[in-house]
């Protein structure tokens, strides 16, 4: 079984930053593929990073330069490093792991950017 707990949600200020992370636990393999996404109320979740255990990263065009995606592994602790957020930037973001062949997702965490 494995869990996937995120952290670092809140509200900040259009032009600040948050990191969230994403603690993963269980049966995990060296080789995995892990990422962000996130979900507006009745639309579609869409990607926003991801990275593999292979080092290869890829963003989504509306982040590129503001987002930074790692991974600790070690820790088995990914982040996100988002800074100059926008209000559009506004909504719920969900960890995602793929590894032996399974699919997880954490509980989501709502970020808000708003003065």
């Amino acid at each position: 079984q494995v869990q996937l707990v995120e952290s670092g949600g809140g509200l900040v200020q259009p032009g600040g930053s948050l990191r969230l992370s994403c603690a993963a636990s269980g049966r995990i393999s060296s080789i995995y593929d892990m990422g962000w996404y996130r979900q507006d109320p009745g639309k579609q979740r869409e990607l926003v990073a991801r990275i593999t255990s292979g080092g290869r990263i890829n963003y989504a065009d509306s982040v590129k330069g503001r987002f930074t995606i790692s991974v600790d592994n070690a820790k088995m602790t990914m982040f996100l490093q988002m800074n100059t957020l926008k209000p559009e930037d506004t909504t719920v973001y969900y960890c995602n792991l793929l590894t032996l062949g399974q699919i997880y997702w954490g509980q989501g965490t709502q970020v808000t950017v708003s003065s």
